[in-house]
């Protein structure tokens, strides 16, 4: 079961969050039937918002999105509160096939696949006006992003370690780890905090080998002292229904609608996020041309 957990450290002057996302990450892929490294860049993505997702409360959505000029084009990821320490998280790719041959590194070439672009995060709240923030890409690698963004529109100075092992059979491992610096951190413990993401075991290595949301949070922190909070159960969700289908179809107007059902047996509309379609016949349409009057 995927997991992500909260903690403290270095007498409250430092937050972090890990998690385990293998889960999560391989229904996206096979919902999508992702390409090796559209599985990267997305499961990147849906990792980043399900660890951020940890601090939402209430009605509370986080949207993160990734339009770059490279193959893949856009990606998008969303998180929520399914519950009592409960998250739930989806996301999808414009180009799910996008793939290109490893990199230099032997890794899969994320940053090729994304180009150059912004990252934009939206923050849905349960009452007033959503906030949104864009800050271009700094590498398209994900990570390196999501820090960036932390760093410049929330003036958190942040640690943002992802990642994703996919083969041909599907999703090995992925998961992260966010240290974020607080009001009152000394140097010596930003020092303390670099030293250890430069020289960390990339996150797959870890969790192939074992590792889980607790010993991926205590690699970054080293020898700081940790504070165990919350942990929280993660599942890939979605949020559509018929209902959402139908008000967009009304979006149409009601002439257009009235034409849409003379000349088509049935309509489809196929989620994004999860790939479920939804059918409406001819009288279905016609019904909805009514309700307009």
């Amino acid at each position: 079961m995927d997991r992500i957990v909260t903690a403290s450290a270095a007498h409250g002057t430092v937050s972090l969050v890990a998690g385990i996302t293998s889960g999560l990450v391989g229904q996206a892929r096979e919902r999508h039937d992702l390409a090796p490294s559209a599985s990267a860049a997305v499961g990147r993505l849906l990792t980043a918002v399900a660890l951020l997702g940890a601090s939402l409360k209430g009605r509370e959505r986080l949207t993160l999105q990734v339009v770059g000029d490279g193959p893949i084009g856009a990606i998008t990821a969303d998180a929520w509160s399914t519950g009592t320490h409960t998250i739930g998280a989806r996301a999808y790719a414009r180009n799910g096939r996008a793939d290109l041959a490893l990199n230099a590194r032997g890794k899969f070439d994320v940053a090729g696949i994304v180009g150059s672009g912004k990252l934009q995060v939206t923050k849905t709240y349960e009452v007033g006006q959503p906030y949104s923030g864009i800050v271009p890409l700094v590498s398209g690698e994900i990570g390196d992003d999501v820090a960036s963004y932390l760093a410049n529109s929330e003036q958190i100075p942040s640690i943002v370690a992802l990642g994703v092992l996919a083969d041909p059979n599907g999703i090995r491992a992925a998961g992260g780890v966010i240290a974020q610096v607080q009001p009152g951190a000394d140097d010596a413990t930003v020092a303390a905090l670099e030293r250890n993401a430069a020289s960390m075991t990339p996150v797959t290595t870890q969790i192939v080998e074992g590792a889980g949301a607790e010993e991926l949070m205590r690699a970054v922190a080293g020898d700081l002292d940790v504070k165990l909070f919350d942990t929280y159960q993660l599942a890939f969700d979605c949020r559509c229904t018929r209902d959402k289908v139908e008000i967009a179809l009304l979006g149409l107007g009601k002439d257009e609608l009235a034409k849409i059902a003379r000349e088509q047996p049935q309509t489809e509309a196929t989620c994004d996020f999860c790939g479920v379609t939804y059918v409406l016949t001819a009288d279905d349409v016609r019904d909805l041309a009514e309700r307009l009057g």
